[in-house]
């Protein structure tokens, strides 16, 4: 790993990929194994940061709006506060660790050989996945799913299986983080060069011949010096974009690749008019019912679920975060109603400051308990993604639309239900106060200051109020350079020649209940495919010869 400022003027390589995420980094460490394989990452490294690597900084690290955070915060214009990862290693590094792999059916969906999947995913997994210990709150959450009948008890598995399951975990025993970074271990060191702290402002074309063809990339350093890397004069070679369902689209349409008319509001020159960038964004929306506990509980993040037949799936995170900042704002963290007082249009940076100092001065107890949520397959609501300005490091706009299709609406309210019955479960008995109701424990999360919209008077008495009003997001978003639309089965994008988008922003779905796994294995998985067809036509070419 280098920073940006040590690069060369000018540079050029084999492959080009742009984004040190999920993706971008078990793809790049993939190709570095035959071809000379540039990784440009626009944050920083999580090895030796504490809010990467220690799971009791997960909130903390969400509530970072610091200029060097490996969290970028963003709100859509649904009011949902949101975060893209701004480090090497991308998601992985400010996730809820969970890691499961997609279905069966999922793999065969998406056109994926199911061998080669499995292989690529055991290869992730000797890396960064690790069987979790559960505590007494995770494993009451266990017992409760399948006293509930989300059966069967599937023990612990890697696999996407109807029933109540452990699942893998990116945090080691000791708590700490293993991430899509440490798949680099697997790179020659000859064949890839990692810069840290470059930004990508655009994509370079030839536009001479029939087709536009992709042949270079323009970044910055963090001192705003400009750098270009170009791709050597050899057949096969390409750039391949792995910036994550908000960056890719953004960064085809400021090279000039999206809807014409709207790349011409911004004075973009247009290389190809392509309407379909930016379109089907997706979020899979996460409602959380908050549970105060009269015992101790652990801190825990994901480690059960609860894959159910309606449509939804049952997690749970416990605990109080001990330390004096770690009562911050942020997803997990149950900060009961300090802030849920100011309303939404009020709740600036400052506000959430008070009341983040307001929590700090309260007693241990007020924070013990834990969030059981649920969110929902697919999901069948799309939005759209637009540029704000031509700045890459600026979020673009982005709209998902959350429940806008009444079957989304359906499956959360059908997922609700599955809580209140885990709630009530025997089970769970130790970790819930028997004089609490349903409605008070609704009434008690409806406070919770998680997004920015207005509540409503029936938000404790219908279910589907309650999943609109309380509607979060659990980083799942996907869509903007959809298979299909953007690009073609082997994630080629449409129209260019030189250029592949491989990450997030391909699916049409969230694979599995957790995407982080499939998004590793896809990097790998296309990685090797790349490096398969390159062989073949080069041998075909020498046979000509």
């Amino acid at each position: 790993m280098k920073d940006a400022t040590q690069a060369a003027n000018v540079s050029y390589y084999d492959y080009i990929v742009v984004g040190g995420g999920t993706a971008g980094c078990p793809l790049a460490a993939t190709l570095s194994e035959r071809f000379r394989v540039l990784l440009l990452e626009r944050g920083g490294s999580p090895y030796g940061d504490e809010r990467v690597e220690d799971m009791t900084r997960f909130t903390d690290t969400l509530a970072d709006t610091s200029p060097g955070s490996p969290v970028q915060r963003f709100v859509s214009e649904d009011g949902v506060i949101n975060s893209r990862p701004r480090v090497l290693g991308g998601g992985s590094c400010i996730n809820a660790g969970f890691y499961t792999r997609a279905g069966d059916d999922y793999v065969r969906g998406a056109g994926w050989d199911l061998e080669a999947t499995r292989a690529a995913y055991r290869w992730v997994e000797d890396v960064v996945a690790f069987h979790p210990e559960l505590g007494p709150w995770q494993a009451a959450l266990q017992a409760g799913l399948l006293e509930s009948g989300i059966t069967p008890d599937n023990g612990f598995t890697f696999d996407h299986l109807d029933g109540t399951k452990v699942g893998g975990s990116i945090f080691d025993a000791d708590g700490r983080r293993h991430t899509a970074a440490d798949l680099l271990r697997y790179a020659r060191a000859d064949g890839l060069d990692v810069l840290l702290w470059a930004r990508v402002a655009k994509i370079l074309f030839n536009v001479r011949g029939r087709r536009p063809v992709a042949r270079g990339v323009v970044f910055h350093d963090s001192k705003g010096r400009m750098h270009k890397a170009y791709l050597n004069a050899r057949r096969g070679n390409e750039i391949i974009l792995s910036a994550g369902a908000m960056g890719s689209p953004q960064l085809l349409m400021l090279s000039g690749v999206g809807p014409a008319d709207h790349l011409r509001l911004f004075g973009i020159t247009l290389v190809h008019d392509q309407p379909e960038v930016g379109q089907g964004m997706s979020d899979n929306p996460m409602n959380a019912i908050y549970v105060p506990s009269p015992s101790l509980v652990e801190t825990s993040l994901i480690q059960v679920v609860g894959i159910t037949q309606v449509g939804s799936y049952i997690e749970g995170s416990s605990g109080a975060r001990h330390s004096a900042s770690a009562r911050n704002f942020g997803m997990f963290s149950p900060q009961t109603g300090q802030l849920a007082t100011v309303p939404p249009k009020q709740r600036t940076p400052e506000a959430i400051a008070r009341a983040a100092e307001t929590m700090r001065q309260l007693d241990d107890s007020a924070f013990r308990g834990g969030f059981i949520l649920e969110k929902i397959l697919g999901p069948l609501s799309t939005g759209h993604l637009e540029l704000r300005n031509r700045n890459p490091d600026d979020n673009p706009s982005v709209t998902f639309n959350y429940f806008s299709h009444p079957e989304d609406l359906r499956r959360c309210v059908a997922g609700l239900s599955v809580i209140e019955r885990v709630i009530q479960s025997k089970a769970f008995e130790n970790f819930t106060y028997t004089d609490f109701s349903m409605e008070t424990l609704l009434n008690m999360s409806t406070g919770f200051p998680v997004n920015l919209l207005p509540r409503h008077d029936n938000d404790t008495t219908s279910l589907e109020q309650f999943c609109r009003d309380t509607v979060m997001t659990i980083w799942h978003y996907h869509g903007g350079c959809q298979v299909g639309r953007v690009v073609d089965t082997e994630y080629r994008v449409l129209g260019l020649d030189a250029l592949r988008v491989i990450d997030g922003s391909t699916f049409n779905a969230s694979p599995g209940t957790n995407p982080q796994a499939t998004v590793m294995m896809l990097g790998r998985y296309m990685g090797l495919k790349i490096q398969s067809e390159r062989l073949k036509a080069e041998g075909s070419e020498r046979t000509k010869l």
